[in-house]
């Protein structure tokens, strides 16, 4: 379960990390309140179970109590990437004169969680490792031994010195956050520097959905659950937002796993992971096409289909039922049973499907680029 941010916030605050001053607000007369006992600027943010809010327009900045109230009047009740903002964290706004990642995820290669540390936070970990890998450290921690000394020096051997005591602390608060509460991600993303120390400046925190802390996240899971992954889950899909603009459904989740390899190689970035799972019918099929439609960020969506006990003739009739008046592009792959009668289906349509998996992962990323 991913933990919308506010109540990522409460967990960094039972361990001692230190955040930025506010509460959580359900009406524009209540931000005017916070900004008013705050008494300086604020920062509003819309509490929905997504990223990429910023670009989106669901984190503001307010000077004064008038604006703060003005802009939660058009946050609250909005849309935020398809969820409805129902909440939003009004804190005051930081004097940040560095800013850092600080994480821990599970290495499943390892089968152990890993610390991951950069001096330069604010943007995605992803792209930092990929265009400055210098920049971002990994270290390993093995369960029965927890964070050690040397772990630790380790991790934060590229942090600035004056900064490495309190980030040696920072880090044992959050490993202690995320065994306890069984997270599989915690990461504070930016870690600021401020005139009074480091200070988070947002909270990611996913834990296993099996385990239920305690009764302040019981009863606020459906709240911090993506619109689109609770209507799959309703729909019996597998289904895993991700944040690129290729929607990627598949029969299987080794099938679109590996599909999703092949886009992010041929340079394109996957959307969502949906399994439509074996011997899916015509109406399962459309339902999954229109899911992955209803996405604003979807500009293209790839099907990849291995017909084993699912049928391609089904998968096809799917398709164009869901993708009917679609207005992005859609690239087919259908192997296995019924397949001749699959393709020929597709191409009555005027969809002409691919032959490989290579082939469809390269065309699917060149149709993006090509309109965007």
């Amino acid at each position: 379960m991913k933990l919308l941010e506010w109540q990522g916030r409460l967990l960094l605050q039972e361990f001692g990390i230190p955040v930025p001053r506010g509460e959580v607000v359900e009406d524009a007369s209540g931000a005017r309140r916070v900004a008013q006992e705050l008494a300086k600027s604020v920062v509003l943010k819309a509490q929905v179970p997504m990223g990429g809010r910023g670009k989106a327009g669901g984190i503001r900045v307010a000077r004064t109590p008038e604006e703060a109230e003005g802009i939660a009047a058009k946050l609250i009740g909005g849309e935020i990437k398809g969820a409805v903002v129902k909440k939003l964290l009004v804190v005051e706004a930081a004097e940040i004169s560095g800013e850092h990642y600080l994480g821990i995820t599970i290495d499943r290669t390892r089968r152990a969680p890993v610390l991951i540390y950069s001096p330069e936070g604010g943007v995605e970990i992803e792209e930092m490792a990929r265009a400055k890998p210098e920049a971002v450290t990994r270290e390993p921690v093995p369960p029965l031994e927890g964070p050690s000394a040397f772990r630790l020096r380790r991790l934060l051997r590229i942090a600035p010195q004056w900064l490495r005591k309190e980030l040696v602390e920072m880090a044992r608060k959050l490993y202690e956050l995320f065994r306890e509460y069984e997270a599989t991600l915690v990461e504070i993303n930016p870690l600021a520097e401020t005139p009074n120390g480091l200070l988070a400046l947002d909270a990611k925190v996913i834990i296993d959905d099996d385990h239920s802390p305690d009764a302040r996240f019981a009863d606020l899971r459906e709240e911090a659950v993506d619109p689109a992954e609770r209507d799959a889950r309703d729909a019996g899909f597998s289904y895993v937002r991700l944040d690129g603009d290729i929607a990627v459904i598949g029969n299987g989740a080794g099938l679109v796993m590996a599909t999703l390899d092949l886009v992010a190689q041929a340079g394109g970035r996957p959307a969502c992971f949906l399994d439509i799972g074996g011997g899916a019918r015509a109406e399962r099929v459309r339902k999954a096409v229109e899911l992955v439609l209803r996405d604003e960020r979807v500009r293209a969506v790839f099907v990849n289909v291995f017909g084993g006990i699912t049928r391609c003739d089904e998968v096809a009739r799917g398709l164009l039922d869901g993708a009917n008046g679609a207005k992005v592009p859609i690239v087919v792959r259908l192997t296995g049973t019924n397949e001749v009668e699959g393709r020929r289906t597709l191409m009555k349509a005027g969809l002409e499907p691919v032959e490989t998996l290579e082939e469809g992962a390269s065309l699917v990323v060149f149709l993006v680029k090509e309109g965007g």
